[in-house]
């Protein structure tokens, strides 16, 4: 049975520079502190923030890089069940179109490295990313998919398709 868990919306925005190289942040602050992984954070839902909108304003406070919502491509959702045994979280992931120009300068929850996509398989990130986020992204970039995940701790991250479009043949 699933435990009664906080529900949480948020989204991650995977974006590039010219070479192709994926921008990461290595973490300062729970959760997912001292590993990498891609920018994003929590929807404003006292404010109705939509999930564009919110990849929009994380993409700016993050990284300063001003982008709209035409530069975004919404790839995948995913509903992870008791992520880490804490929370629910329903996870809209975008790919921004738009490169990036230059390395962000550091913040206050992290540094920001940029990385081929065989080079993150090496670095330390979040076991979900690894079997499930990225293997999603290689994927289903430039479609999109809604996925449902179970990540309650002790076993292994069980994903299951939705929804794929276009759908497959």
């Amino acid at each position: 049975m699933t435990p009664a868990l906080d529900h949480k919306i948020a989204v991650l925005v995977f974006l590039e520079n010219e070479a192709g190289e994926h921008l990461l942040l290595l973490r300062a602050k729970p959760p997912n502190f001292g590993i990498w992984s891609p920018i994003g954070g929590k929807l404003e839902t006292a404010r109705g923030e939509s999930p564009f909108e919110c990849a929009v304003r994380e993409t700016r406070e993050e990284t300063g890089f001003a982008i709209t919502t035409a530069d975004l491509h919404l790839f995948a959702m995913i509903a992870e069940k008791a992520y880490e045994g804490n929370s629910h979280w329903l996870m809209f992931l975008f790919r921004c179109r738009r490169p990036l120009p230059a390395l962000p300068p550091d913040i206050a929850e992290g540094r920001f490295g940029f990385f081929s996509r065989t080079a993150i398989d090496a670095l330390p990130i979040p076991e979900t990313d690894r079997q499930a986020l990225w293997p999603v992204y290689d994927r289903y970039r430039d479609r999109f998919v809604a996925l449902k995940a179970d990540c309650a701790p002790g076993r292994p991250v069980q994903v299951d398709i939705e929804e794929i479009t276009p759908a497959t043949a």
